[in-house]
């Protein structure tokens, strides 16, 4: 590697047989009458969306599907909702895998897309009235109008027909969860990290009512109105250590009153990841999220005991009732199985194959579940990755968020290092999700530190591994856990002989200076106050200590990205670069906090590996 090395990944082509390029199906919806599936696949290269006839039996062929585009270059669709009379599709785009999103209304027919609140920065897809004529959406601005804090939205109806909008309210992450059937109450989201909050907006009385959440109080906060009148189901962990479902009593479409919520399904030590009701009955499909691994099962919302359904895969992303109301859509994923969807029957028979589900070859081992303490005692927890043919190397990876976990699904990067010999760890430090609420705010603010010396505990654990050899251990991270890598190769030298570094934060108050406001605003819980809290962040930013690291670095970010910008990456690069330091920066062309076209990621995947094997086996 030369000192203060720039390269490009460029544009590969279409190769089925690039490692980590096999494409891959997620979010998939039926449309309201049942015939149609529509899902968002990257096999034409970019997450588009797919629509086809929903077949009674068997898979759905890929190749007969329409493809719809969004409007814009590169207009990645990352999520989708059908219109409750099926005649359009509403569509998040992302361009450029960034994040000044916007939101169309496609056709499944292959008409005209529409853009909506196109006049804005930036666009948030809510939920659909349930007539149809009108669509719940947030808009976004990088000015912060009067009365207003940094990153505000403004939750809105826009009316599909017209464009014309009702203004439901502003706030931090604002976002509209729900419409009634009779169109008079809608659910608002809104709040920082950590702090997310309901509020039930009568638009008739004009009043607003808390439903849960508050300062302190949830990380996660849903809710949606069900098939019968006079319920409002919440998926939280408003004051519980856990996320469940509740129910919340309305009174009469005119009366100001909401009933305490009422526990429906509730887990010890587990947390309820995906909520799914049934549009033809009084029952749900729940996705529980026990120790990394997903398990499935019905709810009948009257009461009952749920019912369990074997999981057809390891991570569970997300469910959907067909129509014929004897089975699911059930989307997923598995270690070297890309996204998938399959159709699983109610009745317990085995699930079939709906999209995609083909394993690469060879298939990567199954990771092992594996606990440690940390230095404070603290248990953690993680996956190690073993490689059948082990060469000694090491590498610690470190996931994003810093609310989100490290499962054992599909993860192409580190089923190539796998597949080159490298003994993967993939620990979840304090601050991580799976493991309760308060797990997850153990990293907040002040208590930083503590999840950067999880890095050291994982490392030493990972030292300790046979056949692994403590001098050629990698340390490396996306997003936050980008950050990490710098912070543990400033703070632990010693311990690595290499660091990979993609799009992560060398710098916390430039980051509150240059990304979004709409990041950063709500993001003060987490990392802490750009302005009262100006010390610790500087105290923390891996930038400051630069001249500390010594171990070669791959930096990767992604040129678009302004949730992170690429200012971040370049201030590292030219930091080490300046003193003749090991360091390479690849910069990705239209791509930004996310890498979506697949071949890409395939590429840059492979120059990770790369640079993993060959710095390693010099050292």
């Amino acid at each position: 590697m030369e000192a203060g090395q720039t390269v490009q990944i460029t544009q590969t082509a279409p190769d089925r047989a690039v490692a980590g390029a096999g494409p891959g199906h997620h979010s998939p919806a039926v449309s309201p009458d049942g015939t149609r599936i529509a899902w968002i696949s990257d096999r034409t290269g970019r997450p588009r969306v797919h629509v086809a006839a929903l077949p009674a039996d068997g898979p759905v062929d890929p190749d007969g599907a329409r493809v719809l585009e969004a409007p814009g270059p590169h207009a990645d669709v990352t999520a989708l909702s059908w219109s409750p009379d099926g005649s359009r599709i509403a569509v998040q785009v992302a361009p450029c895998g960034g994040d000044r999103t916007r939101v169309a209304l496609l056709d499944p027919d292959g008409g005209p897309a529409v853009g909506i609140a196109t006049h804005a920065t930036a666009v948030v897809l809510g939920a659909w009235a349930p007539s149809g004529r009108s669509l719940g959406v947030t808009v976004l601005s990088d000015a912060t109008p009067r009365g207003a804090r940094p990153g505000d939205g403004t939750a809105c109806l826009v009316d599909v027909r017209d464009g014309s909008s009702t203004v439901l309210g502003s706030g931090q992450a604002a976002v509209v969860q729900a419409v009634s059937a009779d169109g008079r109450r809608v659910v608002l989201r809104t709040g920082r990290r950590g702090e997310r909050a309901l509020e039930l907006v009568d638009l008739h009385r004009g009043t607003r009512d808390r439903v849960i959440g508050g300062p302190g109080g949830a990380l996660t906060a849903a809710a949606r109105f069900g098939s019968a009148p006079g319920t409002l189901w919440v998926h939280t962990d408003a004051d519980r250590e856990h996320t469940a479902l509740l129910a919340v009593a309305l009174g009469p479409a005119g009366e100001h009153r909401l009933s305490p919520a009422r526990p429906v399904a509730v887990r010890p030590g587990a947390d309820l990841e995906v909520v799914a009701l049934d549009p033809g009955g009084p029952r749900a499909a729940l996705v529980w999220n026990v120790g990394g691994r997903s398990q499935v099962e019905i709810a009948d919302l009257r009461g009952g005991r749920p019912e369990r359904l074997p999981a057809p895969c390891d991570v569970v992303t997300g469910v959907a009732f067909v129509r014929d109301g004897v089975s699911l859509l059930v989307a997923g994923h598995a270690p070297g199985v890309a996204p998938y969807v399959v159709r699983m029957p109610l009745d317990a028979r085995p699930a079939t194959p709906l999209l995609g589900g083909t394993p690469v070859t060879p298939r990567p081992p199954r990771p092992e579940a594996v606990g440690f303490p940390a230095e404070d005692g603290l248990r953690l927890a993680g996956w190690l990755h073993r490689p059948s043919s082990p060469t000694g190397v090491g590498f610690v990876w470190l996931h994003g968020g810093p609310e989100s976990e490290e499962r054992p699904g599909w993860a192409p990067l580190l089923h190539g290092l796998v597949a080159a010999g490298v003994t993967v760890l993939t620990p979840n430090v304090r601050g991580s999700s799976g493991r309760g609420r308060a797990f997850a705010r153990l990293d907040d603010g002040p208590l930083r530190p503590g999840s950067i010396a999880d890095v050291r505990a994982a490392t030493r654990l990972l030292a300790g591994v046979p056949d692994v050899d403590p001098r050629r251990i990698v340390v490396g991270g996306r997003s936050y856990g980008g950050f990490l890598t710098l912070a543990a190769l400033t703070r632990f030298p010693e311990l690595f002989a290499a660091g990979v570094d993609v799009c992560g934060m060398s710098d916390m108050t430039a980051f509150y200076a240059d990304s979004e406001p709409w990041i950063s605003g709500p993001a003060t819980t987490e990392y802490g106050h750009p302005h009262r809290d100006r010390a610790l962040l500087e105290e923390l930013s891996p930038l400051r200590a630069a001249d500390r690291i010594a171990a070669p670095l791959l930096v990767v970010h992604g040129e678009h990205d302004t949730n992170v910008p690429l200012a971040q990456a370049l201030a590292i690069h030219a930091a080490l670069a300046g003193r003749g330091a090991p360091v390479e920066l690849l910069r990705i062309p239209d791509e930004g906090h996310e890498v979506h076209d697949r071949h890409t990621r395939a590429a840059a995947n492979a120059r990770i590996v790369e640079f993993v094997t060959a710095t390693v086996a010099r050292g």
